[in-house]
């Protein structure tokens, strides 16, 4: 894939206006947006539509985490609105994450569509060890709890995970090249520390193993946001 197929930007703003805005301007830098819960919340499936009407890619980041039957049924409604990938709290456990890949298949193969991509977030880049050891009840380190969730998703036939860039290596280790990896957290090596934790910059990210990198705040933010991409893909090309 070139720099430009591995690039996603989201686009966390609250109103259909404002992204369309971004998706016009920037569009020839990226092929794959992220709706999250701000802007579905705000705007709806109408949002993921237009999006897809200028020729571009959705990733719906949704984190779907529920019972097995609503994220199933939750999923089906996400093939239905025809994303290029969506994604589920492994969390939610086997169940869930295997009738989620049973009824998009399904869907699928029944509607004679592109089947999306299917991801189950591992640990948030917000979060660290201490914050799962002393808030979520987790004993073991970060690392094993990133390790166990993404076998648990692969083993559930789902396509591959959202994880941190520091993860990466493992996971690729553990559960082979094949195995997707989204990696959010990305930022420039100038970009001033936010909620983010877990973070590194879009060359470091693709080395350690990411398939794909979401980038955000760190571009649309910026006073000149096609300069901070073509500085990123810069970076990418020379692993800098």
């Amino acid at each position: 894939m070139t720099a430009k197929q591995k690039l996603i930007l989201a686009l966390d703003v609250d109103n259909r206006s404002r992204a369309l805005e971004i998706v016009d301007r920037l569009s020839g830098h990226i092929d794959i947006f992220k709706v999250g819960l701000e802007l579905f919340t705000a705007e709806g499936p109408s949002a993921v539509k237009e999006i897809q009407d200028r020729g571009k890619k959705v990733f719906l980041d949704l984190k779907f985490h529920d019972i097995p039957t609503t994220v199933a049924k939750a999923a089906r409604a996400a093939a239905r609105l025809g994303v290029f990938m969506f994604n589920v709290h492994a969390s939610a456990g086997s169940e869930a994450m295997l009738r989620v890949r049973d009824e998009v298949v399904a869907f699928s193969l029944k509607e004679d569509r592109p089947r999306p991509l299917v991801l189950a977030v591992t640990v948030l880049t917000s979060q660290n060890g201490d914050v799962l050891k002393t808030e979520l009840g987790v004993q073991h380190s970060l690392r094993t709890h990133v390790k166990h969730l993404a076998s648990l998703a692969k083993r559930s036939g789902l396509d591959g995970v959202v994880a941190s860039g520091q993860e990466a290596p493992m996971i690729k280790e553990h559960l082979g090249r094949g195995f997707l990896i989204v990696t959010p957290g990305i930022r420039p090596s100038t970009y001033p520390p936010d909620d983010q934790k877990r973070t590194m910059t879009a060359a470091e990210a693709l080395r350690a193993g990411a398939d794909f990198i979401v980038l955000g705040r760190a571009v649309t933010n910026h006073p000149d946001p096609e300069k901070a991409l073509e500085q990123i893909c810069m970076d990418i090309g020379t692993g800098g």
